[in-house]
């Protein structure tokens, strides 16, 4: 942005919290804004061709999903997916594992169905923000019904070891549900090695549009629909199709599972690398998601997590917002709020150290260059401000 004649840089490394529209995901839609308007439940012609983009659309999430057509219900998003996945199969009585760290779409709902007499678990991570397994396998009680984990943290990036908490799922009988929005284009997906019945993604964390979802429903997983209505989705879910919004969904996953394949996510996880190595060289950092080793434990590719001490980390996003950065302090669900992340606060960090903690997610169109910006701005944000911060001068302990 051109300001008093120098040319401002942005770099927004905020991609957990959202993504830009890929210029092929808007040309994909424009067409279903414009001249085939038509609702895809009408036998015209019109609504024929709107019928078509979806089958299409959803051919291509199956091969996303490595599922069955069959199997893929397009939704409003991520929060609808993990909602339908723990409302539509609990029951008073029932028991729910699930963890500490979840997305609030499913804390909230676990929390709401314990108010309605379901039995909810909640599994603590490691320190180093992995979920253990045998937690969860301890966690069984004869009236588990479903356990749901996510796949990859929305804060920290950690993916967590699904297949084998698919495998302890499948040997208890209970049903298992994958909130995979922060995975969704950065992990491969194959339903039958994850072992789960539900499966839940979110198309504005791809570079797709907001506002549109899908979710893996094995057959035969007898999951009760949240809205009812028409017979959209297979009566799975009622209203009438978000149709532009589907096949901008469809054309993100297939370039998502191109920039798995041609070393795209690669090339990000290596800029990634580089931003973390060079920051961590700070005095009075440290990375939230590392092993006892010190050494990171499998994570998204483009998230990193950092704490700098002495510092209020919605000072520091502040900061550099006005250099011209765009980072997070954790969930953009919670921005503004003032409890320290609940993510970091379950991993075993104080409440001045997740205060102080800040999160960077890479787009997969970012650059070298992004990382040099960023690297440069980054030490005269922190170095500022420890030195006017009353944390660095010991008035808050």
């Amino acid at each position: 942005m051109a300001h008093g004649g120098f040319q401002r840089v942005r770099v927004y490394m905020d991609a957990n919290a959202t993504t830009p529209l890929l210029p092929e995901v808007v040309e994909a839609m424009h067409p279903y804004w414009i001249e085939h308007f038509g609702n895809a439940s009408s036998i015209h012609m019109e609504g024929q061709r709107a019928r078509t983009a979806i089958d299409r659309a959803r051919e291509t999430m199956a091969g996303f999903f490595n599922c069955h057509d069959a199997e893929v219900v397009f939704n409003s998003g991520g929060t609808e997916g993990d909602n339908t996945a723990l409302f539509g199969l609990l029951r008073p009585g029932d028991h729910l594992i699930t963890t500490s760290i979840e997305h609030s779409a499913v804390l909230q709902a676990a929390h709401r169905l314990a108010e309605r007499g379901a039995e909810v678990t909640f599994v603590d991570p490691l320190p180093s923000g992995l979920i253990d397994p045998e937690a969860v396998r301890n966690a069984l009680r004869p009236n588990t019904r479903l356990i749901s984990v996510m796949l990859a943290n929305n804060e920290t990036g950690v993916l967590q070891p699904v297949q084998e908490i698919g495998k302890i799922a499948a040997e208890a009988g209970a049903f298992f549900h994958i909130d995979a929005v922060q995975g969704a284009g950065k992990v491969p997906f194959d339903m039958r090695q994850f072992g789960c019945h539900l499966l839940s993604i979110s198309a504005h964390k791809m570079h797709g549009p907001k506002g549109v979802g899908a979710m893996f429903v094995r057959r035969g997983t007898p999951v009760e629909s949240l809205l009812v209505g028409g017979s959209h989705e297979r009566r799975r879910r009622a209203g009438t199709e978000n149709v532009a919004g589907i096949v901008g969904l469809a054309k993100a996953a297939e370039l998502a599972m191109q920039s798995l394949e041609d070393g795209t996510m690669d090339r990000v996880a290596a800029l990634r690398d580089r931003l973390e190595r060079e920051i961590l060289k700070m005095p009075g950092t440290g990375l939230n998601g590392a092993g006892e080793d010190g050494m990171p434990v499998p994570r998204a590719a483009n998230t990193t997590n950092i704490w700098f001490d002495q510092l209020e980390g919605e000072a520091l996003v502040i900061a550099l917002d006005l250099k011209g950065v765009a980072v997070s302090g954790g969930s953009a669900c919670h921005s503004g709020a003032t409890e320290p992340s609940h993510v970091l606060l379950a991993m075993g960090l104080n409440k001045n150290r997740a205060r102080a903690s800040l999160r960077f997610s890479l787009l997969k169109t970012a650059t070298e260059a992004d990382v040099d910006h960023v690297l440069r701005v980054v030490p005269e944000a922190v170095e500022h401000l420890r030195a006017i911060s009353p944390v660095a001068a010991g008035t808050l302990g």
